[in-house]
């Protein structure tokens, strides 16, 4: 096989991850902060020296040395064909300090990589009829199109999920923290929108998270549902994503799922489902899952992919898979050609800034590979990169593949 290539997209994919940052500029001012280690239960070692593994034997091999190397408390992968899941494995703990270790079916906060599931959502709504992809926010809202600048109110959702709106990042997030997520996102049309835009819509790639938030206040107006209940009854009900959920995992206090852990290694204070970004951040990225069920709607968008039988037609793969508007960004995939995919890919990553998750498409050689790990940070895309590349050469080894 040839050489792995990945690092000519992967400065695209790290501006896509931190980009989902709740403390986006605090991240950036602290890239080259990675200095804390905590002592494993057992001895004055680095914690990512104890490392308990679950799940295909070939697969944690494969892991064990690279969560080493980067001093990780866990780190699960999933390798999914249009057939479903092919290997899983997941190596470490759920809290650094502790001896507790990770399981199979623990939940696994997604970040960024949501926005595809929203993408995925709208699809399914275009195709019965409650929306289109031409919808203008002027159209969506025509009682709040007068307070909107003009050039927002002919931005389409096509825009909006391409990161084409000519939208900021993000959005003061302390003015819209509270628990009626779906008012604080009008909240958001209502006011963010009577903004100038950064620049002319359809005009220039800018990664907002903003625009995602907008996209699902779209939804809402137009269905008279919550996001996140249509992302429950028309996507995780569907593809049988039994353990698909919206916020942070585990029971407060309890250390019963992978602990989130902040880009210096250390645990953050608390855990549980309000350990996330803001509710009104749901259609930008805080999904958490089981890796089974993240490989069940990854299975789904590779069989899309590739013109097999799945949720959706073929004509909606093709639009969520494909960039509207030129460049390599589609709609909540970033898309290249690889050799050593046999053509096209299809990427992302989330990072909600205590979790870090990274997805690989490869169409033409009809496989995915998928990484989680409960911890944020720039250098995870390095980390999560090689345990991708791993488990490439794990499948080559199986299939005899050069």
């Amino acid at each position: 096989m040839s050489k792995l290539d990945f690092r000519p997209f992967a400065v695209a994919r790290l501006v896509g991850a931190l980009s989902s940052c709740w403390v986006f500029s605090v991240i950036i001012l602290s890239l080259g902060c990675r200095t804390s280690h905590l002592d494993s239960p057992s001895s004055n070692a680095s914690a990512a020296a104890f490392c308990p593994t679950v799940g295909h034997a070939l697969v944690t091999k494969a892991l064990a040395p690279i969560r080493q190397k980067y001093d990780l408390p866990a780190m699960a992968v999933a390798v999914v064909t249009s057939d479903g899941l092919k290997y899983s494995g997941a190596v470490g703990v759920r809290k650094r300090g502790t001896a507790i270790p990770v399981a199979l079916d623990d939940l696994w906060h997604l970040g960024s990589d949501g926005k595809v599931m929203t993408s995925t959502l709208v699809a399914r709504l275009v195709e019965k009829g409650q929306l289109n992809w031409s919808l203008t926010l002027g159209e969506a809202f025509p009682d709040l199109a007068a307070g909107m600048h003009a050039d927002f109110r002919a931005v389409t959702l096509l825009h909006l999920l391409s990161h084409r709106a000519g939208l900021p990042a993000n959005l003061d997030l302390h003015r819209y923290d509270g628990e009626d997520a779906s008012a604080l996102r009008l909240q958001a049309v209502r006011e963010e929108l009577s903004h100038n835009p950064q620049s002319a819509p359809g005009s220039t790639f800018l990664y907002s998270n903003l625009g995602y938030i907008i996209a699902g206040a779209v939804i809402e107006r137009r269905t008279g549902r919550s996001w996140e209940r249509l992302m429950a009854d028309e996507l995780f009900t569907p593809l049988h994503m039994t353990t698909a959920g919206i916020g942070g995992t585990g029971t407060p206090g309890v250390i019963d799922q992978p602990w989130p852990h902040e880009r210096n290694a250390q645990p953050t204070e608390t855990n549980g489902p309000r350990r996330d970004n803001p509710p009104v951040m749901g259609p930008a990225g805080r999904i958490h899952c089981s890796m089974k069920d993240w490989a069940r709607f990854i299975q789904d968008q590779l069989r899309g992919a590739r013109g097999e039988s799945a949720l959706l037609s073929p004509d909606s793969y093709r639009k969520v898979q494909t960039a509207p508007f030129g460049g390599d960004y589609a709609l909540g995939w970033q898309v290249s050609d690889r050799e050593w995919a046999g053509g096209k890919t299809l990427s992302h990553v989330g990072d909600n800034t205590m979790n870090y998750a990274n997805a690989w498409i490869a169409p033409q050689r009809d496989f995915a590979i998928l990484v989680c790990v409960n911890q944020s940070g720039s250098h995870l895309l390095n980390a999560t990169d090689e345990a991708v590349r791993a488990m490439i050469t794990l499948l080559d080894e199986q299939t005899g593949t050069k």
